[in-house]
């Protein structure tokens, strides 16, 4: 008789949390530390008023942080915009401004490390 007729579900389910309960060593070798990642990317604090949107962007750390401001606006006749990419220093801060002609929809910062 072949073997898959003779298992039943309940002997498969109790095959399977057997195998599942197991411990299990992914590497056969040592462990090796992967570094931490150095903290990177401004802090950034967005902010609307009607239909302009402000955001100020403040890089606490010591790499450089290029950012934009993302707009997307409201209506379908309305265009959504993107602001030319600005390096934010360590320790600076940097303000980008948009606009859309009627209601902003999203606002957001993307962040590009240099």
């Amino acid at each position: 008789m072949p073997l898959s007729r003779s298992l039943t579900p309940v002997t498969v389910a109790a095959a399977v949390a057997l195998v599942l309960s197991l411990p299990y060593e992914a590497t056969p070798h040592a462990r090796e530390e992967t570094p931490a990642a150095e903290p990177f990317g401004a802090e950034c604090r967005t902010s609307v008023h009607g239909s302009r949107v402000t955001a100020y962007c403040h890089n606490a750390y010591v790499g450089v942080d290029r950012v934009r401001l993302h707009i997307e606006c409201d209506r379908w006749w309305d265009l959504d915009t993107d602001s030319s990419p600005v390096d934010t220093g360590p320790a600076a801060t940097v303000r980008l401004t948009g606009r859309c002609w009627k209601e902003v929809r999203s606002a957001w910062v993307s962040h590009q490390e240099r």
